[in-house]
């Protein structure tokens, strides 16, 4: 296990409350002789630097600053802890933000493991060129502009053509993306460990309604129609990353990057913490859970 000696704190930059309690972890961790820093109002490009030179970054916020965590600490392989002060914050580990000292003090006298979770790279390829691209851990979704009006997409599989789909839009998830946009689609549930992707058309319209699981290592292409009437966009976890124009070409595959979560809980803590979620009021011998 990597002994800790430098740690990042990253508050939510459009949470205020969360400020103070990034300061506060700070002094705590100066007391302890570790070197630390921390940010508030932050961009990538801005703590990127930091971020390289650290053994650990913690991240104050619920699941959207877990996903802006994991996308700047995955390119340099550093583990991210996560402190909940959002509404479900599934993909934190401390789940009061009252209550972070003590488990903070578990973490850095090495009572923790480490969580590999995959992600995926959307590119869009125009031409014989690649334009941009970037990584999620969640999904990459391809979605028309507006709401309520379907859009076509040709879809690929391992450069077979597989369908073409009439939705409001198309997410391709991770297994971890599983539980977000594309469970609320009616696709299934994945364990986190897996490395394989996930298609589920978002409200389909006389299509391939089914969600489909992909063998791991396969490749998915994306082909706007001509006919669609409306702009339609690349999204990657939420961040709209372009606009598509007639004869993009959208290639999502495993990235090279993984995102690597601090856990405290037991190894097999997923489901459990998926249930009370999902089913807050379900009995177990006649008591509520």
């Amino acid at each position: 296990m990597i002994t800790l000696k430098t740690i990042g704190i990253l508050a939510h930059p459009l949470r205020e409350p969360s400020f103070p309690i990034a300061e506060q972890i700070y002094q705590t961790i100066q007391q302890r002789g570790l070197a630390s820093w921390f940010a508030t109002r932050w961009t990538v490009d801005e703590v990127n630097s930091q971020v390289c030179e650290s053994d650990l970054v913690i991240a104050i916020g619920g699941d959207g600053a877990m996903l802006r965590a994991a996308r700047v600490c995955a390119p340099h392989d550093v583990p991210v802890l996560g402190i909940n002060m959002g509404q479900l914050g599934f993909l934190t580990e401390i789940s009061d933000v009252q209550n972070w000292e003590p488990q903070l003090e578990a973490v850095l006298r090495g009572d923790r493991w480490i969580e590999t979770r995959t992600m995926i790279r959307g590119t869009i390829q125009r031409g014989d060129q690649v334009i941009m691209g970037g990584d999620a851990l969640n999904d990459i979704v391809i979605s028309g502009s507006t709401v309520g009006r379907t859009i076509q997409l040709e879809t690929y599989i391992d450069d077979h053509w597989t369908t073409t789909y009439y939705a409001d839009a198309l997410v391709i998830a991770t297994a971890t993306g599983s539980t977000a946009y594309a469970l609320a689609c009616g696709g299934p549930i994945l364990p986190p460990e897996l490395s394989n992707i996930l298609i589920v058309p978002a409200a389909p319209h006389l299509s391939m309604s089914r969600p489909i699981v992909l063998a791991e290592g396969a490749k998915v292409d994306v082909m706007p129609s001509a006919a669609n009437q409306q702009p339609v966009l690349l999204i990657a976890d939420g961040m709209v990353l372009d606009e598509l124009r007639a004869g993009d070409k959208v290639c999502v595959r495993v990235s090279p990057y993984v995102s690597r979560f601090v856990r405290l809980r037991e190894r097999n803590y997923f489901y459990r913490s998926l249930l009370d979620r999902l089913e807050p009021r379900v009995q177990r011998d006649g008591k509520y859970q």
